[in-house]
């Protein structure tokens, strides 16, 4: 079992940054490959960026290519996302999940974390 918790979400003034963070539990958390998703509202959940257990690959979303970066910490337990440029359409609730392969698709992802709101106003 891994539990995940989200911090970090909050509203922001496009063109500027904030950083998600994700702590992991269990006794296994550092073995998971991580990925963030968020879901706008009336809109399905879509992937934003995944990493694998050792931080050597990573993927994203071509929406957020160049703007978010996504990191792990497995001394911490804990995954980032640094988004950057953000923009209006960035707003949605982020969540962090965990899977044992590096996937884009969501039904792969086994854990998921409660989720943390992100607003950009324009």
């Amino acid at each position: 079992q891994v539990q995940l918790v989200e911090s970090g979400g909050g509203w922001v003034q496009a063109g500027g940054c904030l950083r998600l963070s994700c702590a992991a539990s269990g006794r296994t958390a550092s073995r998971y490959i991580m990925g963030w998703f968020r879901q706008a509202p009336g809109k399905e959940r879509e992937f934003v960026a995944a990493i694998s257990w050792s931080g050597g690959s990573t993927l994203y979303a071509d929406s957020v290519k160049g703007r978010f970066t996504i990191s792990r910490d497995n001394a911490k337990n804990t995954v980032y996302l640094q988004m950057n440029s953000l923009k209006p359409e960035d707003t949605a609730v982020y969540y962090c999940a965990a899977d044992t392969i590096l996937t884009t698709m969501s039904v792969r992802y086994d854990y998921w974390g409660q989720g943390t709101q992100v607003t950009v106003s324009s």
